[in-house]
Order: C-alpha cells, then sequence, then structure tokens
C-alpha cells in the first residue's frame, strides 16, 4: 500500500480542516473505508476531503463531527472554510513561498506573519476582520503560525526584514502582547538563515511609502514581487516590475539600521513597554 500523502495544513482552511478529519480518524484507529462508510460516502471521497480537495456538505460535516467525536468543533470549523477563503492569488503566493531561495521585505505597519507569535496575529485579525467569530479567526491563527515551519525546515530560505519602526512602537494587543511579539523578533535574528533591520522615523520620506512588499527568489525560475498596501494587494511577476520593485527594496534596506544597531532599538523597545502598565 503507498504511503499516504503528507498533508499542507497552511495551504488552506480547506486543507486545515482535512488534516484534523484525517488526525481524529487515526486517532479513532479508523481506515478512510470504514469512515466512509459511517458517515455514508465513498473512501475515495473522504481522501479528497482529507487533502483539502473537497468540501463536504453540511450535512456530511455535522455526520464526521458527531462520529470523530470531534464535539462541535470540526463542524465549526468547517462553517469558515469557505466564508473565509485564501484568495487565488494569495494561495499562488503561498505556494511559491515555500519554494523560493530568499524572501526580502519591507513591512511599513505591523510585523511579517511569518515571525507573528499568536497573541499579535489573533489582535490584528481580530480588529481586521471584524466580521468573523472567535473559531474563524483562531483557524486563520493556526494557519499562519504552520506557515512559520518554512523558516525552521532543512535548507530554509534567507528571510531578511526591514520592519518599519512604527510597527515597534504601535501598541496592538497591549504592553503584554507587545513584549512577547519583540522578542520573538530579537529571538528570530539567531537562526543564521534570518536577518532584521529597522528603518528608523528619522529617515523621513523613503522609497517603499505606499506600502509592504515582498520579492521572492527562485534557484529556478522568474522573481516574483507581492504587494500590500491600503489599495492595492497583488502579485507581480513581470520581469520589469519585479526589478522595479528590487530597486526600491534596495533604496529602504540602504538607508535602514544595520542589524545590530536593530537589535538594540528592538531591545530598547522591549525595555520601554516592559515599563508599561498592563
Amino acid at each position: 500500500m503507498p504511503a499516504a500523502k503528507e498533508l499542507d495544513p497552511s495551504a488552506s482552511l480547506a486543507a486545515l480542516y482535512g488534516s484534523r478529519v484525517r488526525k481524529r480518524r487515526r486517532r479513532m484507529g479508523w481506515t478512510q473505508r470504514q469512515l466512509g462508510e459511517m458517515v455514508h460516502l465513498s473512501h475515495g471521497r473522504i481522501a479528497q476531503i482529507e487533502l483539502g480537495n473537497e468540501v463536504p456538505a453540511e450535512d456530511v460535516s455535522k455526520r464526521l463531527d458527531a462520529v470523530l467525536e470531534a464535539g462541535g468543533e470540526l463542524h465549526e470549523l468547517w462553517e469558515h472554510v469557505e466564508r473565509v477563503p485564501l484568495k487565488g492569488w494569495m494561495q499562488q503566493y503561498i505556494d511559491r513561498e515555500t519554494k523560493a531561495v530568499a524572501i526580502h521585505c519591507y513591512m511599513g505597519q505591523f510585523f511579517p506573519g511569518l515571525l507573528q507569535t499568536a497573541a499579535y496575529a489573533r489582535e490584528l485579525l481580530r480588529v481586521s476582520q471584524p466580521w468573523c467569530t472567535p473559531a474563524g479567526i483562531e483557524a486563520q491563527v493556526e494557519r499562519r503560525l504552520a506557515r512559520q515551519s518554512l523558516l525552521t525546515k532543512p535548507d530554509p530560505p534567507l528571510f531578511w526584514v526591514v520592519l518599519d519602526e512604527v510597527a515597534l512602537r504601535r501598541p496592538v494587543g497591549g504592553p503584554s502582547t507587545m513584549r512577547e511579539q519583540l522578542t520573538r523578533i530579537v529571538e528570530s535574528t539567531q537562526a543564521p538563515n534570518i536577518e532584521v533591520q529597522v528603518l528608523p522615523f528619522t529617515v523621513g520620506c523613503h522609497a517603499s511609502m505606499g506600502g509592504a512588499l515582498t520579492l521572492l527568489s527562485f534557484e529556478h525560475g522568474p522573481d516574483m514581487t507581492y504587494l500590500e498596501g491600503d489599495l492595492i494587494e497583488t502579485l507581480v511577476r513581470d520581469k520589469e516590475s519585479v526589478l522595479r520593485h528590487s530597486r526600491r527594496y534596495d533604496h529602504v534596506h540602504a538607508v535602514a539600521l544595520p542589524p545590530d544597531e536593530s537589535i538594540a532599538l528592538l531591545e530598547r523597545t522591549i525595555k520601554e513597554f516592559s515599563e508599561c502598565k498592563p
């Protein structure tokens, strides 16, 4: 019998749902065929659900939740699978992100998802998506944290981040959340593949005032850029456009504080938040 295909719960909410179905099925000691018989589906359909390739109908999801003794958690996640889908371009970005040999990004308002703590990510998502339920927020937090394994896998990509000082100063979630998040950033720089620079307020106007940008570089194939701002979120593949955005990043990188001075500023900011009342 061939080995079961590995699941990537970070790929989408459907994949996260499927991975939980498989985990609970295995915990019960059942085959896909046995589970399928209990919920009146073929074992092939169960396989597709577990792989995130198919989203079950509502009644099937309720049966899965019941027979797998999930206590409502499984079906609660199902309710958000289609309500909070990954946009096509975002799914493409995540697929490409996993294949990059280097990721360079400038973040203007908040810390990059690949370095966020659960508390920080949860607060960002809660405020930016007031229509989403707590369960929906938690599903997104879990998916975001799962993506972070990219930086610790064997032969990980270089991850070089330029943070605007505003990200350090904006109190997302309060002093405790900020202390934890800033500490995470400092500790992450101990990894040989992660570098962090801070773009201080004293620089004034700079080349990426329009919003965040991320550059993905590949061993094989053309580079690409992900742009994120108030009015735009898109992937750029055109060679000339990617080159222009790369030059923008180079200018920001050049005027940012060196890594050692950036760490010193991060540590001073941690101390400042430590002196704040909870």
